[in-house]
């Protein structure tokens, strides 16, 4: 085994988990150290397997310095690859892997661990990537349906220069953690709002807030994670998410984003939770016409009180769990923990984040604090504390 000099954490979402990394011949096998990587920052304990193919594709040397780990490569006494693991991922997979699985084939010790793991229940993600005349043809299809049928998870990219190539890994880490966290207990229905609100005031201007998006996409991308079913409302961003969330809806408008908001919760499966953390513009505009001529003096606007979207929202998600967040500027610790509770009784929420802008912009020793009815007000030090509290909160009720 190599000694590998570490990986920054990004997240605890593994923590704990033993994860099998199998690896077949495509040429996509030369991202299984980044792979292997990727997993490890999200807390998992990697081990890797590789068939013969994938050997001629990248060294076990490479992949054992990417997975701090024993790479097995051929048949052993000990039958290693019969172990417990908590998820096994084979990335790539070739569409002779997949027929292989499929049609019950064992020649390999990555075709023993598969069938091992299918056998004992073990979550497997299946990561195809071939030439798109491959993966288009009755065969392959017929392959994926009978992986889908049997419970397994498949991922794949769109097709990009006549390929179907493997997804980067940090979106299958995603979505793997996803497959198999949705299983644990009390996984949620969550709708979350992000971003801030942009409104016109002639056919080339706008006013808005701040909000560059981060931490609402960073509660999501941790939610998804760890399980939860998300759906993101986002107004304007000046950043992306991470990895390709399921479930994003876009309007930059205050009452864009009610009426986003607004659909969902009269749907039939309308979420458990609602975290409100989208800079919505109080005060909207009037939209004049056209585009109003520079050097024409000053210009007085017109703002009008725009909609509140607790208050609209209210009687439609009665009894959810709802997280709102509070910025203010220039106060006191205790004025600000007064108007967050303020904010909590007047709409019976679950909890409040609350911050003042210095602290949202880096310059404090902690992050924010979390502001719930019991009168508790809990200090989070960073965006991955925030992340954690938030779930810990959704999960325990």
């Amino acid at each position: 085994m190599v000694e590998d000099t570490g990986v920054a954490t990004h997240s605890r979402t593994l923590e704990g988990k033993h994860i099998l990394l199998a690896i077949s011949g495509g040429i996509a096998a030369t991202e299984s150290v980044k792979l292997s990587r990727e997993l490890r920052r999200h807390g998992a304990r990697v081990s890797a397997i590789m068939t013969n193919s994938a050997q001629k594709v990248i060294s076990p040397l490479a992949v054992s310095w990417g997975s701090e780990s024993e790479v097995l490569t051929e048949w052993k006494s000990e039958m290693s690859q019969l172990g417990k693991f908590d998820g096994v991922i084979l990335a790539p997979a070739t569409r002779n892997t997949i027929a292989k699985h499929v049609n019950g084939i064992t020649d390999s010790p990555v075709m023993m661990a598969l069938a091992a793991a299918s056998g004992n229940g073990t979550p497997i993600l299946f990561v195809p990537s071939m030439h798109e005349d491959l993966f288009h043809s009755r065969t392959t299809t017929d392959l994926i349906k009978e992986l889908e049928k049997s419970g397994h998870g498949v991922l794949y990219s769109e097709t990009e220069e006549g390929k179907r190539k493997q997804p980067n890994p940090v979106s299958i880490v995603a979505f793997f953690s996803n497959f198999i966290n949705r299983e644990l207990p009390q996984r949620k229905r969550v709708s979350i709002t992000l971003g801030s609100n942009r409104e016109p005031i002639d056919s080339v201007r706008a006013i808005h807030n701040t909000s560059s998006g981060s931490t609402g996409w960073s509660i999501a991308e941790h939610l998804y994670r760890m399980g939860h079913q998300i759906t993101c409302i986002a107004g304007h961003t000046t950043i992306s998410p991470a990895f390709p969330l399921p479930d994003v809806r876009v309007s930059h408008t205050s009452e864009g984003m009610l009426g986003l908001s607004m659909d969902l919760a009269n749907s039939e499966n309308k979420p458990d939770v609602w975290i409100h953390s989208a800079a919505i513009l109080d005060y909207i505009p009037e939209k004049k016409p056209g585009k109003r001529a520079s050097g024409t003096g000053n210009w007085e606007l017109t703002l009008n009180p725009g909609p509140k979207h607790l208050e609209e929202l209210a009687s439609l998600v009665n009894g959810s769990i709802q997280i709102a967040f509070k910025l203010e500027v220039g106060c006191t610790e205790e004025e600000l923990v007064k108007r967050a509770q303020n904010l909590l009784r007047k709409h019976n929420l679950s909890a409040v984040v609350a911050n003042q802008l210095h602290e949202a912009l880096g310059q404090s020793d902690f992050r924010c604090r979390i502001v719930t009815p019991k009168g508790d007000a809990t200090h989070v030090l960073d965006q991955m504390e925030l992340c954690e509290s938030i779930e810990l909160l959704i999960s325990s009720n």
